[in-house]
């Protein structure tokens, strides 16, 4: 046996951290719009290329995500809403609601947190907690997940599919978290990205961005779903957009 030199084993110390967090982070250069539209269209969301699919993100909020049902009944367009478990028990009755209006609830897991250090543990519990809160609220299954701040690991994504989830991400948004958004801008910025086959993401809350940026997302959703019809695209949510 060859003997191992001091300065091997250090540099194996040093590689080794390196190659499990490249492995547990990797996956998150996904989160780039053009290499998630080329490399990876099923991730982005491409579906059926005469139909747009519409998605919100960090609700349900009691204050805000009844209003987005009552604009989207006025619409007549259903839409998919990714949902955080900690809120979700904390307002059911918001879930409940949403379902009721013929919307469908999906997984963006328990806590909007960054998902730097790897735990696999604490990824599978979680996503699994929030889709069973959801069957437990609603009697529906939910069929999809999209992490917080579209940073998917490697241990997300295996997560998710163990608790039967597909993972979704977006191929336009309308950056309408951010505090100078305005119903302009977000309807502005999704119309440049959209195309047939493309998915929509939007926030319902403003928990995790600036505050009341979701009236930005609000007053632009009849510009997005005017600007689809005269296109002559269909507009709803993610399960008549991904026909698998």
């Amino acid at each position: 046996m060859t003997p191992v030199s001091g300065r091997s084993w250090r540099t194996a110390a040093v590689l080794l951290p390196a190659g499990v967090a490249a492995a547990h982070i990797g996956p998150a250069a996904t989160w780039l719009p053009g290499v998630r539209r080329r490399l990876f269209p099923a991730l982005a969301g491409t579906g059926r290329r005469r139909h747009v699919a519409l998605t919100f993100d960090d609700g349900p909020d009691p204050e805000s995500t009844p209003l987005f049902l009552d604009a989207l009944d006025g619409l007549g367009v259903r839409a998919t809403f990714f949902v955080l478990g900690e809120h979700l028990v904390r307002h059911p009755g918001v879930a409940r609601e949403t379902v009721r209006r013929g919307h469908e609830l999906a997984v963006h897991g328990w806590t909007h947190d960054r998902p730097w250090r790897p735990s696999l543990t604490r990824d599978t519990g979680e996503i699994a907690r929030t889709a069973h809160a959801v069957h437990e609220l609603t009697g529906r299954r939910p069929c999809w997940y999209r992490p917080p701040y579209g940073i998917l690991t490697t241990g997300r994504w295996w997560a998710a599919r163990h608790a039967g989830l597909r993972t979704v991400l977006w191929s336009a948004w309308g950056r309408d978290w951010t505090p100078d958004a305005t119903p302009a801008s977000v309807a502005a910025r999704v119309t440049s990205d959209l195309r047939g086959g493309g998915t929509v993401l939007l926030h319902d809350s403003d928990r995790h961005s600036a505050p009341g940026c979701w009236h930005a997302a609000l007053g632009a959703l009849p510009t997005i779903v005017e600007s689809c019809r005269e296109a002559g695209l269909t507009v709803g949510p993610l399960r008549d957009h991904l026909a698998d």
